[in-house]
């Protein structure tokens, strides 16, 4: 933290003032030249958003991102702290961050011209010059802007026509820094309309008090395109008055998508070092989220957050590591069996549409959980064929044949030699594995066997069913014969 100086003392340090988009500008090209990351933890965004918020902040423009759900939003508004100067020098005791060359506040100005050089500066963090608002139906045109304070004309004996009788709304604290409004389409018209001043001029206007303030703030809004429509609207004059407006999107691939939730997913360095994910697991996850977003049964104007893949990771950990507490082991692998625990994250991050709704929003997350394994399935063996003619061997009908004769049940919590050694011992099983995935690692290996057991089943080759700890893999209608 820096310390306090006077006026005279910043005047030779050589300090100069800056403007909000002039600092921002300033290190943003500072970083371009040093050819460094611009927003750090942004994946997928290189190529489409992070070229156009470069521009914005070049053109000087307010910022509109405009996205589903889930599509790091606020991340990016946040992230542009990280674009302002570590401090700025501020007339200390100042409630919106006057700036001593260029004071705006009746507090400031008096005290500028009673002391001059010998004003008290005191310095703010650029941690402190970010202010968010979420954009609710009961925000007031007092809270964002400020109202007459009766009980502070009244402490200071002052008639309401003095300015140091205003208290002060959430945009002019922010005065000099980054002010963010989320879901900018659930605020009220009548409060939107207060915005145009201080958009176009830059400056406020509290209950016809006659008071010129020219705050310096960088705005970034968010929105969702859904709100358009379920919610409210952005008022025509306020959307003209916003410079820039940048569409997000989701990550494109499968790789992108699991860098942003192995970013963002909460798994301490214990979980990590005792729980082993193969990458089939991985992607698999990703291929869930992927799955949902084209789904008949989802609501695809909602759209599928990022944060159901979030959400589910950290459920597959949990999952593993409920097996470690109840088995005693040391340490197991993520397995297929366990995609079964996320279902909870994505029955909670879905909007179904009415067919969705009917079908239930379990059965819906099971689906999503077939497709992704389909997928990922169809990625690396052949395909099932869906009739066996007769005398023509495929891929899989030695492991089909086995099943006739045998039947699989594998536990939740079982330990890895215990779980392997059962998917080890069908034979045919294995060889389908070798023969189209030993390039993989042995964990992937592994992982493919529960995969073709499980693409199997979802081609009705061999049945499977569901106890409270166990799967049981068997031949259809021999099996539910064997177990009755």
């Amino acid at each position: 933290m820096k310390n306090d100086i006077t006026f005279k003392e910043l005047k030779k340090s050589g300090y100069t003032h800056k403007t909000i988009n002039e600092e921002i500008q300033a290190n943003l090209i500072e970083r371009i030249k040093a050819k460094e990351p611009v927003f750090k933890g942004l994946w997928g965004y290189e190529d489409t958003v992070v070229p156009q918020l470069k521009k914005a902040i070049l053109a000087g423009h307010h910022i509109n991102l405009l996205g589903l759900r889930g599509q790091a939003k606020t991340r990016i508004a946040r992230s542009m702290v990280d674009l302002l100067d570590e401090y700025m020098p501020i007339v200390k005791g100042s409630e919106i961050n006057d700036s001593p060359f260029h004071p705006i506040s009746k507090f400031a100005k008096d005290l500028l011209a009673e002391l001059g050089d010998e004003t008290p500066i005191s310095w703010v963090h650029r941690s402190h010059r970010f202010y968010e608002k979420l954009a609710t139906p009961d925000v007031n045109v007092a809270d964002l802007i400020g109202d007459i304070d009766p009980i502070k004309a009244a402490t200071l004996k002052l008639p309401y026509s003095d300015e140091r009788v205003l208290h002060y709304g959430m945009i002019p604290r922010a005065n000099r820094s980054i002010f963010v409004l989320n879901e900018l389409p659930d605020l009220q018209a009548r409060i939107q309309v207060s915005l145009f001043n201080i958009l176009q001029e830059g400056d406020i206007q509290i209950r016809g008090f006659q008071l010129r303030m020219p705050l310096d703030i960088q705005f970034v809004f968010t929105a969702n395109p859904e709100d358009y429509t379920n919610r409210g609207s952005i008022v025509t004059p306020l959307k003209d008055r916003i410079g820039s407006q940048i569409f997000t999107h989701y990550p494109k691939t499968i790789a992108l998508a699991r860098q942003i939730t192995e970013q963002e997913a909460l798994i301490s360095a214990e979980d990590k070092a005792q729980i082993q994910i193969p990458d089939l697991a991985k992607d698999l996850l990703e291929e869930v989220a992927f799955a949902a977003r084209i789904s008949e049964y989802v609501d695809a104007k909602s759209g599928v957050s990022a944060r159901l893949t979030i959400s589910a990771m950290e459920n597959l950990m949990a999952a593993a590591k409920l097996r470690l507490i109840e088995s005693g082991a040391e340490r197991t692998t993520v397995r297929l069996l366990d995609f079964m625990s996320i279902i909870p994250s994505i029955t909670g991050k879905i909007e179904l549409v009415y067919e969705g709704e009917q079908e239930g929003a379990d059965y819906v997350a099971k689906i999503l959980i077939d497709k992704a394994v389909m997928t990922q399935f169809e990625n690396l063996f052949p395909r099932i064929s869906k009739l066996e003619k007769e005398g023509i061997k495929t891929p899989y009908t030695d492991l089909i044949r086995w099943f006739n004769k045998n039947h699989l049940e594998l536990n939740y919590n079982d330990t890895d030699e215990e779980f392997y050694a059962k998917l080890d011992k069908i034979e045919p099983l294995t060889t389908v594995v070798e023969e189209n995935a030993s390039e993989l690692s042995k964990e992937d290996q592994n992982f493919c066997k529960e995969l073709v057991l499980w693409a199997l089943t979802i081609s009705n080759k061999i049945d499977k069913s569901e106890n409270q700890n166990s799967f049981t893999f068997d031949s259809p209608g021999i099996g539910q014969f064997l177990r009755n």
